[in-house]
């Protein structure tokens, strides 16, 4: 594997998702996300990840487009989702 993240990866479900939730811990203590939910960070990491990899894949059409706002809902909820399990299955509480 030559490259950590491809655009054709990020626009898989898995490749998203598994951005989506490193991206999101990074930034979600940043000064500026203190008052927002991760909920909602994630929900926007996943939707400019989402843009940005079909954009850059070359199939950005207006109608990829209209369903990327649905697609960054159940990827920001996987990423969720999959960062409290990890969270659970290692016995640590989560550091706000």
């Amino acid at each position: 594997m030559n490259n950590f993240f491809t655009w054709e990866t990020l626009a898989t479900f898995a490749g998203c998702a598994a951005a989506t939730a490193v991206i999101t811990q990074f930034v979600k203590s940043a000064s500026f996300f203190k008052n927002i939910a991760t909920q909602w960070v994630s929900y926007f990491v996943a939707v400019i990840l989402l843009l940005g990899a079909t954009y850059f894949t070359g199939a950005l059409t207006w109608s990829s487009g209209a369903l990327i706002p649905f697609n960054a809902v159940i990827i920001a909820l996987s990423s969720n989702g999959a960062y409290s399990a990890v969270l659970r299955a290692t016995g640590t509480k989560e550091n706000k």
